[in-house]
């Protein structure tokens, strides 16, 4: 890890002092209300870039060998906004994507849906809470396969929501891991100590700092439409067929986010940050920073999807037809 902890510009730091339960080494940070996320862009004044997100789950989850994975997702996308105080104003989240045979593209983006927090940049702690909510849409080259025009078709002759692009993404629920009751989760500094971690997901000579989270996958939100509800399934199901379960409900997605050093914020860019990133992994998946890594085990070994995959896709797809088209 860089050794190199001087402040950027500006920095005044203090503000988890001013709550005696926020400071380390047991943050409490229920005093804080829960912000929406882009409500306080014109806030930011810093920020730390998250150049590795090293993301991490079960592929077997439940077997004796759960077959642990570990992909790096996309690079800066994730960064982390705060004051010159360290209170913590907004955190944008990552986006990944699986193909499927028989769909096409389909895009995965963890959005946030409200944040707490503080940094210290001196002392390179950091504490949030977080809430946020999976959404898959398909991306815009799987609006030309046979099935995803079929079935948008039907939908569309049904006056039916079809998730072609993000803003009428399928919906994921999530929850701390072990308390379905509870949509709050925490980041924190360090390694996740959940599991070993392979040398190759470390970045401990490049990176500033590092921060863990963990987030357990709930059922799918239901739009309360039978056939909408149950499409909404099958798309999960193949989803999860082509990622490796990483969305299966009580699945637990756990991330290390790599910190570059803290950086001045360009609001504007800021701002504009997440849609543009929207805007290019729409078009065939490409992220405009460099992609990640494909996903491996701990051994390095790269993982591969059921061999028989689009067999299991076209059966699905097929029950779910004759079932809505006869």
């Amino acid at each position: 890890m860089s050794s190199e902890n001087k402040a950027v510009p500006g920095w005044i730091g203090g503000f988890e002092e001013s709550i005696s339960q926020f400071p380390y080494p047991t943050p409490n940070l229920l005093s804080l209300p829960l912000l929406d996320n882009m409500s306080n862009i014109d806030k930011l004044q810093h920020q730390q870039a998250v150049k590795w997100p090293e993301f991490s789950w079960e592929t077997l989850k439940g077997e004796t060998d759960p077959k642990r994975c570990f992909q790096m997702f996309a690079p800066d996308i994730s960064r982390l906004g705060y004051n010159d105080q360290g209170r913590v104003f907004s955190i944008i989240c990552p986006q990944q994507g699986t193909y499927s045979p028989s769909f096409g593209t389909l895009n995965v983006e963890v959005t946030v849906t409200g944040q707490r927090g503080w940094v210290n940049e001196a002392t390179k702690e950091i504490a949030g809470d977080m809430s946020v909510v999976g959404k898959i849409w398909f991306s815009p080259s799987a609006h030309q396969k046979e099935k995803v025009k079929l079935i948008w078709d039907l939908f569309k002759d049904n006056k039916l929501p079809f998730p072609f692009e993000k803003s009428r993404a399928i919906r994921v629920s999530t929850h701390k891991p072990g308390n379905p009751q509870e949509p709050i989760f925490p980041l924190r500094k360090g390694e996740t100590t959940s599991f070993d971690i392979p040398t190759f997901a470390k970045h401990t000579e490049e990176a500033w700092d590092v921060a863990n989270l963990g987030v357990e996958i709930g059922p799918i939100i239901k739009v309360n439409n039978p056939m909408v509800d149950e499409f909404n399934e099958l798309v999960m199901d193949i989803f999860n067929l082509g990622s490796g379960n990483m969305l299966q409900k009580s699945n637990v997605l756990t991330w290390d986010v790599w910190f570059t050093p803290p950086e001045l914020v360009n609001v504007e860019e800021w701002r504009t940050h997440a849609e543009r990133w929207r805007d290019s992994i729409d078009v065939d998946h490409k992220s405009p920073d460099g992609e990640g890594t494909t996903a491996r085990y701990f051994d390095g070994t790269p993982f591969n999807p059921i061999e028989n995959i689009e067999e299991i896709e076209l059966e699905k797809i097929e029950r779910f037809l004759k079932k809505h088209l006869l």
